[in-house]
């Protein structure tokens, strides 16, 4: 079976008692309020009233490490990292190849989403504290987990219930989903957001480079700007909703900001405790079994199952139940209660209005579904998946074709808002429920070209020109659509012989193409970000009169603009004047 998180021995009861202080120290030393510069760290600040308003997850909020950063601030090493980490350091440094995936990513995303602001702290602060920094950074040269790294079945048993969605793909768990690799996705989550960080052709999230990748575009999914506070809470609770969890993040963000070191791959030390304090999760294979923790033979000669654990560091215990009489007749097990998502029969259209939206305009309706019973009745808290399908690159806000989205207590999705792309004609979005299997619902967008409704010349100075010369001035004109700049706008200019008719002019003015030939017709203009448009120069024959230059674009915009050829004006020569005549002659 796949290794699954480790744990570290419990020590001995002194142990316990020196790591409960020391806890408590580093708890009083990180207080609100306090830190190195006498400011409220990030981790205290209170999140916005929505922030924690995300019910889903990239990790289903499975189980996550607890441990507090350490109570000494890390300092930068010197070196890179190349030789063997001195005492102390590990805890504190990350493991090289861990942390070039995390720089990696921060720069990628601030090349593709520059107005995330994503740190690569951030990164470091969630890997941490989902798998330890790749359970201190033992992956292989291509930053693959040497062994996988899994959470806890997400059966409803203490934990979030999510069937299988990916027949065991990823998690070999063809039952129900369990995290996956070093950022610890659920299958359902990495399918639409793994992403390939080393180039490889693959998306594998028990690689560090994907993982971090996947998990940088996964928090600025929604045009988070994460250099402001009330977005940084958003995405991580978007990543594990749990207020604890934000803040323990934020404390390893807040640690990683004052300077980190690089160690040796595989030299990370491991966390010691887990948020379900190791419920469901088995040691890793090079993890011993705890001493004096002999097993219990189970009834009828199955497996040995593990005997009640010992008092957990800090009080509390495990009560253990009492064991099976082979002989008494078994009870049947109480049956689940059926979950809201059993109970969904079908998705209903919530009234989406007609969904259309011009080439690189954001759609203005939005998608909305109903989950409801068989009986028609509204099903609230419910992972409906919405997904783009087929050959378009039009979007949800902030580059991603599949959201996720929990149903109301009306049991109403709304999807994200969709951005058109440049590909025109129809766009299909899927509407799925994630955990069960019902009919997809399908809707359908429908992008349009981009358009114009008016054109205006940009200046007023007269087109004239004398036979066979050029044309002083060129023609510039700007589009605009409902009053605001209509970039990218096809247009098409023609030389027209009159306004009666509208065919192409055989003699007069004309423009020159590639080899300096007369052309009178010019096809695939765009106007440019500003909804400009400036025309080739022009050019008269011997043809003397008045001519018509007509643009049309793409949505109806149309405008005529006239041009003169005239022969210059001659200037008459002055009377000459007449000797006078001579007196007497």
């Amino acid at each position: 079976m796949a290794a699954q998180f480790g744990r570290r021995l419990r020590k001995g009861a002194a142990t316990t008692a020196v790591a409960a202080v020391a806890v408590a120290a580093l708890s009083a030393s990180q207080a609100p309020g306090v830190n190195d510069h006498g400011r409220q760290t990030a981790a205290d600040a209170t999140p916005s009233p929505d922030a924690s308003a995300s019910d889903g997850s990239a990790t289903g909020n499975s189980p996550y490490y607890t441990d507090l950063p350490p109570l000494k601030s890390p300092n930068p090493s010197p070196s890179t990292g190349t030789g063997t980490a001195a005492p102390g350091t590990t805890e504190a440094g990350i493991p090289a190849t861990v942390l070039d995936a995390y720089k990696k990513a921060e720069a990628a995303l601030n090349e593709a989403k520059p107005g995330c602001n994503l740190p690569w702290q951030l990164l470091a602060a969630i890997g941490r504290v989902e798998s330890g920094q790749a359970r201190g950074g033992r992956v292989d040269a291509d930053g693959t987990t040497i062994s996988p790294i899994l959470g806890p079945q997400l059966d409803g048993n203490g934990f979030a219930l999510i069937r299988d969605t990916d027949d065991g793909a990823h998690d070999g768990n063809s039952s129900y989903d369990q995290a996956v690799g070093p950022m610890q996705f659920i299958p359902s989550t990495w399918k639409w957001a793994g992403r390939d960080g080393n180039a490889d052709g693959k998306k594998d999230p028990n690689n560090i480079y994907d993982a971090a990748l996947a998990a940088g575009h996964y928090l600025c999914r929604f045009d988070w700007d994460l250099s402001d506070q009330k977005d940084l809470d958003r995405a991580i609770l978007s990543y594990n909703n749990s207020r604890e969890y934000l803040n323990l993040v934020m404390r390893w963000v807040e640690y990683y900001r004052k300077g980190t070191h690089e160690i040796p791959d595989g030299t990370g030390t491991l966390p010691d405790n887990r948020s379900d304090d190791g419920a469901g999760a088995s040691p890793s294979p090079s993890t011993p079994n705890t001493p004096n923790t002999p097993t219990t033979p189970a009834p009828g000669g199955s497996k040995p199952r593990p005997s009640p654990k010992p008092e957990k560091p800090g009080g509390g215990t495990t009560t253990p139940k009492p064991p099976t009489d082979p002989g008494s007749t078994p009870t049947t097990p109480p049956s689940t209660p059926p979950t809201n998502t059993d109970t969904v029969d079908h998705l209903e259209d919530a009234g989406t209005a007609k969904l259309t939206a011009m080439a690189g305009d954001a759609f203005t309706k939005r998608i909305s579904t109903r989950a409801e019973t068989k009986a028609g009745k509204a099903v609230g808290k419910v992972r409906v998946r919405f997904t783009i399908i087929g050959d378009t690159d039009t979007t949800f806000t902030g580059g991603e074709n599949v959201a996720t989205v929990a149903t109301n207590s009306s049991g109403v999705a709304v999807a994200p808002a969709l951005q058109a792309g440049e590909k025109t004609g129809g766009v299909t979005v899927r509407a799925t429920v994630v955990g069960r299997t019902v009919a997809g619902l399908d809707y359908t967008a429908t992008v349009t070209e981009r358009a114009a409704d008016a054109l205006a010349r940009t200046g007023d100075a007269a087109l004239t020109c004398t036979p066979g010369g050029e044309f002083a001035n060129q023609v510039e004109v700007k589009a605009t659509y409902g009053g605001a700049v209509a970039d990218g706008v096809a247009a098409t200019a023609t030389l027209i012989k009159s306004a009666d008719d509208p065919a192409v002019a055989d003699k007069g003015p004309y423009f020159k193409d590639a080899d300096g030939k007369a052309v009178r017709t010019l096809k695939a203009l765009k106007t440019d970000a500003k909804g400009l448009l400036k025309l080739p120069k022009l050019y008269a024959d011997d043809t003397t009169g008045t001519f018509l230059l007509r643009i049309d674009t793409a949505g109806g915009a149309t405008l005529t603009v006239e041009l003169t050829v005239a022969a210059a004006e001659t200037s008459s020569p002055s009377p000459s004047t007449s000797p006078s005549a001579s007196p007497g002659a």
